[in-house]
């Protein structure tokens, strides 16, 4: 019996080689090569091509009317919004976050007030018992729930059972790398696995119209595990963010064919679940009595929603011939060294002999250039020891030349700002103010500076 040929595929890329290595030669990611058995070449293969043989596709206008899918409600307004709508009839959803974040409770919430609203809804769990299912349930007020639980792994029996009833309007997999195909030698959670077994159940999806979500771990990076073409595959992939130590926790959609992209859904773990987070700002505001130095409020956006967020910034000064040190919790690293060249060399303020410490309140990751001159005005006000007025929030791209750039959607940003009580607000030249909010205009981190320390 012939040996059976071996290939290595990288999990990032794609890229096949004939041998391991360390470091993909395509891409460069380190570690990504996962072994597999190459295909065999059969007689017939070698012999004919693929241009002949097949039927004729059929082909359609690009103008022809187009009629827009009615969305199937989660019952959970956040998780609608996530995910544009409401899930499409016949699509394929990713779902992605760390062990213990939440998204079998998220979906389970979600698939028990579906069932409730009459649809049929399959849980298929690979990593848990029917009986820890059904206790979550009872947990979470959803035991009287007409969800069907199932436990399996084997791709050729749900797809069995889908087939043999009527078709089902959500099916769940918890989770995709759990399951394994019996066409295919590997253990479940390989990268031939992993894609074999996703593209038998979207494809059987796609066909009856019925809502696949599949639930797949993270590695250490945060990226979902497996192959990257996971994500291609599907229609939408969503990762569940949020810290252990803190009780909020961000639905991203980081891909939406049906909806758009970077929308979040906020909800809080409480003891019966996931509680929706209408107005996500009062998660992320500190309350206190008097303004205190180093503390601002930037107005971010999270997809079309406006989100307050307190930006914190602690300077200390250290003793000669000290290295200082820079640390950032929520913000970019990087970015956080340019605001503090632009403020040395565009507004003379030393900050050579500082330890600078940043953080964003709440715990919130805060992506968006748009927070340079709130970041900077925390500085300010750090070094100066000077607080910043009450009600003041800040937006604003710095460039290198020190000057402040406007950022987009300044009027929805204000707009919110204005709705939480907030009055003045630090914001490139040009900026219209809303209502009672106004807008003090700030062209460069000079004119910042003047404004935090008139002296």
């Amino acid at each position: 019996m012939a040996r059976p040929q071996l290939r290595y595929v990288c999990t990032a890329c794609g890229s096949v080689s004939s041998k391991w290595s360390g470091q993909c030669p395509e891409c460069g990611a380190w570690n990504s090569l996962q072994q597999e058995a190459a295909p065999s070449a059969t007689p017939f293969a070698r012999k004919h091509g693929l241009k002949s043989g097949g039927q004729p596709i059929a082909l359609t206008a690009l103008d022809k009317p187009v009629v827009l899918p009615l969305r199937k409600a989660t019952g959970l307004a956040e998780f609608d919004r996530a995910l544009g709508g409401g899930f499409v009839p016949g699509s394929a959803i990713l779902i992605g976050g760390d062990p213990g974040i939440g998204k079998s409770t998220l979906l389970l919430q979600a698939a028990g007030r579906m069932a409730r609203s009459g649809l049929r809804v399959l849980y298929v769990s690979g990593e848990e018992a029917t009986d820890q299912v059904r206790l979550r349930a009872h947990r979470l007020g959803l035991a009287d729930a007409p969800v069907a639980l199932a436990a399996a792994t084997s791709v050729r029996d749900i797809l069995t059972t889908l087939g043999a009833g009527p078709s089902h309007d959500l099916v769940i997999i918890d989770s995709i790398q759990t399951m394994y195909s019996d066409q295919l030698e590997g253990a479940p959670g390989t990268v031939s696995q992993v894609r074999a077994s996703a593209l038998e159940l979207i494809a059987a999806a796609k066909n009856s119209g019925t809502v696949l979500v599949l639930i797949g771990h993270v590695t250490k990076d945060g990226q979902i595990a497996g192959p990257r073409v996971l994500e291609h595959m599907v229609d939408a992939v969503l990762y569940f963010e949020g810290e252990r130590s803190h009780a909020y926790r961000l639905l991203r959609a980081v891909k939406n064919r049906f909806g758009a992209t970077d929308e979040i859904g906020v909800f809080a773990m409480a003891a019966d679940g996931l509680v929706e987070v209408p107005n996500p700002s009062s998660l992320f505001l500190t309350e206190r009595d008097r303004p205190v130095s180093g503390a601002i409020i930037f107005p971010a956006l999270e997809g079309t929603r406006p989100v307050l967020v307190e930006m914190q910034a602690l300077a200390v000064r250290v003793p000669s011939g000290a290295t200082p040190r820079r640390a950032v919790v929520g913000w970019d690293s990087g970015r956080l060294a340019m605001v503090l060249a632009v403020l040395e060399a565009r507004a003379g303020l030393s900050l050579s002999s500082h330890e600078v410490y940043l953080n964003v309140a709440g715990g919130l990751q805060v992506r968006e250039p748009a927070a340079d001159l709130a970041v900077a005005a925390a500085l300010v006000s750090a070094v100066s020891d000077t607080p910043v007025p009450a009600g003041t929030v800040a937006l604003g791209e710095l460039a290198l030349s020190g000057e402040v750039r406007r950022v987009a959607h300044a009027d929805l940003r204000l707009k919110e700002a204005a709705k939480l009580g907030f009055a003045r607000a630090l914001a490139p030249p040009g900026t219209k103010g809303v209502g009672a909010l106004e807008v003090c205009p700030c062209a460069s981190v000079a004119a910042l500076v003047s404004w935090l320390m008139p002296r």
